[in-house]
């Protein structure tokens, strides 16, 4: 349940939703349009009602959403009630389990599935059905329950779910040291040039569009990320991938793939939900655009996940199925591909 806006409540204390400082380059910008930019399912009419309860607060002080931000402000929003992540609910909703034993589990995600509460997502999450199915779960550095990692929204596939703390501390650690195998399908934009490669760039937030990750080639920023890829199939405009992670930086093959200018295909917020590569023709346009519906988010998919056993030490392994949608949108270009030659 949302708390309702209780009047008297309005005074009380007030909790930090979000909290931005802008960046050097930052030129001015009204409050609402930079929160829009930075606040994930925001909506305009959102934060105009955040502004117009004085909900928004910048270097302290309450502005109205008129207000231009400009470099090194620090915009808060702040609300009369604890932000939802400290409301975790239970829910009863079904799992895809491909393994599980007393110390962990292995589920297989939709798209579309939201891993962990956030703003703007309080319910529906893999972490209110891990809630439901399983007790009590041990919670990681950032009190995430039973998340070891994680994978997009509209990301399909493979994820370890940790039971205890034993297995959580265990399984975290090879996550850092690079010793868990992570293989991703993904369908790029373009005809990928070399049959494998590797892509290193340190990974941060584009300090404009805090929805977004960059490349921050010279490591001067960011984290070290690295992807191996190698091309399964070309089909002409689009390119099948492999990507095996070294790293798990968020977004990392749809940031590192965009930066060797190969987008993934409907990857609405970098871009790939635009004809990128190809022809002019009226044709193309509608057949791209009905290859758009049939996959209606990022084509990516975590397909294999590899790990040692945190009790047994035994070496698992899990593959999964490459979902309909995205199988649907390969058949598609590859008939295309075929006949446009």
């Amino acid at each position: 349940m949302e708390p309702q806006n209780n009047p008297e409540l309005e005074g009380d204390d007030l909790y930090e939703h979000h909290r931005f400082v802008a960046a050097k380059g930052q030129d001015p910008l009204r409050v609402d349009k930079f929160l829009m930019n930075f606040i994930e399912y925001a909506t305009r009419n959102k934060i105009q009602q955040a502004a117009k309860k004085g909900h928004i607060w910048v270097n302290g002080s309450l502005v109205k959403q008129n207000y231009k931000v400009k470099a090194g402000d620090e915009v808060k929003v702040m609300f009369a009630h604890p932000p939802h992540e400290f409301l975790l609910v239970p829910e009863d909703i079904p799992l895809n389990i491909v393994y599980e034993d007393e110390a962990l589990l292995v589920v297989n995600k939709p798209a579309g599935m939201v891993v962990h509460p956030g703003h703007g997502n309080y319910s529906g999450t893999l972490i209110n059905a891990l809630l439901y199915h399983i007790k009590d779960l041990p919670v990681n550095s950032n009190e995430r329950p039973g998340l070891v990692h994680r994978i997009d929204k509209d990301t399909s596939g493979l994820l370890v779910i940790a039971k205890t703390e034993t297995a959580m501390t265990h399984l975290a650690k090879q996550f850092f040291d690079k010793t868990s195998e992570r293989e991703y399908i993904a369908l790029v934009w373009g005809n990928v040039e070399n049959d494998h490669g590797t892509i290193e760039g340190a990974i941060a937030r584009n300090p404009k569009n805090r929805l977004q990750m960059q490349v921050f080639p010279d490591g001067d920023e960011g984290k070290e990320a690295v992807t191996h890829y190698e091309v399964l199939e070309r089909l002409g405009y689009v390119t099948l991938i492999s990507c095996k992670l070294e790293t798990g930086r968020t977004h990392q093959i749809r940031v590192h793939m965009k930066h060797i200018g190969h987008t993934l295909f409907n990857d609405e917020r970098y871009g790939g939900d635009k004809i990128l590569k190809g022809t002019t023709f009226t044709k193309y346009k509608q057949f791209v655009e009905n290859a758009f519906k049939v996959l209606p988010r990022q084509a990516l998919h975590a397909k294999t996940l590899g790990f040692k056993h945190p009790v047994t030490g035994a070496h698992m392994r899990f593959d999964s199925e490459i979902p309909e949608d995205m199988m649907n949108c390969v058949e598609k270009w590859r008939n295309y591909s075929k006949h446009s030659h």
